[in-house]
């Protein structure tokens, strides 16, 4: 249940194509969720999670590479609440999560703004 399996992680170059020029967004801060609905199930998984933090912002891998593992556990900790309300297997969405902070934030106010979204994200679907 509290497991980030191979199968959750978005891969496909195609549907991350197609998250940036037809996906919808919002903002929980300090994430932007990004998602789009999927043709074709890739997975057995409602939701496959992406995410990314921009090197503009943090230049240095280590300050991303730390910020993308607080993300990543923050969305593993929270996914459940998401996955129950998506129990739909002929639905599948890509979601891409993209750190929009500036400055590099604790993992506490990372999961808030994660927790945040999550709550958001199935009225939005």
């Amino acid at each position: 249940m509290f497991t980030f399996q191979k199968g959750e992680r978005l891969k496909s170059r195609k549907t991350i194509g197609k998250l940036f020029t037809e996906g919808k967004s919002f903002v929980s801060y300090p994430v932007r969720f990004v998602w789009v609905k999927m043709e074709v199930p890739l997975s057995e998984f409602p939701l496959q999670m992406a995410l990314t933090v921009p090197k503009r912002s943090f230049p240095k891998a280590v300050d991303r590479n730390r910020l993308r593992r607080r993300i990543r556990e923050a969305y593993r900790l929270n996914k459940h609440s998401i996955y129950q309300k998506l129990d739909l297997p002929e639905e599948q969405y890509g979601v891409m999560l993209i750190y929009i902070a500036r400055e590099t934030l604790d993992f506490h106010q990372i999961e808030e703004g994660v927790k945040k979204g999550l709550r958001k994200l199935p009225h939005r679907l």
